[in-house]
């Protein structure tokens, strides 16, 4: 087996990946959250959108560094892996959540979410 593809270099990426997640959720989500608050949205409403606002980028930025390090033409092997492994590392992982379109409805939903919540807030 090539040896980026054995299991041993899938728990790096992904333990890797896990250690990116937070400071790249919080890069992504503060600019939302700052301007949901200088328009007076309720705080819940700016949580909610803040995580689904994040989330796309996130994911990727995540997917473009599984894309680094195993290549376009191997990284399914990666998401075999992880769906393989749904209690440890695999465990916030859903093939749904590479596809482009899934990231784009998040991104929508989230600017809706602010849209309602400033019109609420009036």
């Amino acid at each position: 087996m090539n040896q980026e593809l054995n299991p041993q270099n899938f728990k790096r990426i992904s333990i890797i990946n896990w250690m990116l997640s937070v400071p790249f959720f919080l890069l992504f989500a503060w600019p939302y959250w700052y301007l949901a608050n200088l328009s007076g949205i309720e705080q819940f409403i700016i949580y909610a959108g803040s995580c689904l606002f994040s989330i796309p980028f996130m994911i990727t930025i995540l997917h473009g560094h599984v894309t680094m390090a195993l290549g376009e033409a191997h990284r399914h092997h990666y998401y075999d892996w992880l769906s393989s492994k749904p209690l440890t590392y695999g465990l916030f992982f859903h093939p749904m959540m590479m596809r482009t379109r899934f990231r784009l409805i998040l991104l929508v939903v989230s600017i809706l979410l602010f849209i309602v919540g400033f019109f609420l807030s009036i």
